[in-house]
């Protein structure tokens, strides 16, 4: 199973994912125009895939090692931070935050 986020301008969700959030691309593709249509996104191991389309849904989270440096990288990229740095009772610590399009990411230590 893999994660998927919609953005109706993909290159722009690569650019801001890579740099606030610390991504790496692993694929890309374009169509005959040059516009980017799919990305596969690597997280640590883990792939996330980002398709042209309309933004939003539920939102997606994402385990880190150091939530508190990845919350300010985000910030100072621009991310809307939308729930700010908590130690939830289960023993995570995280944060949440809105991409330029809207879509909903989660940020923590919880490894299910």
């Amino acid at each position: 199973m893999y994660a998927l986020a919609r953005y109706q301008d993909c290159q722009a969700a690569i650019d801001f994912l890579t740099g606030a959030f610390g991504f790496r691309v692993r694929e890309s593709s374009k169509d005959d125009a040059g516009v980017v249509n799919h990305a596969e996104l690597l997280v640590g191991d883990d792939i996330i895939m980002i398709g042209r389309g309309r933004p939003g849904g539920p939102g997606i989270y994402v385990a880190v090692e150091d939530v508190d440096a990845h919350h300010d990288r985000a910030r100072a990229a621009g991310a809307s931070i939308t729930m700010e740095l908590v130690d939830q009772p289960y023993g995570s610590r995280e944060y949440a935050c809105a991409d330029p399009e809207g879509n909903s990411w989660f940020f923590g230590t919880y490894r299910p």
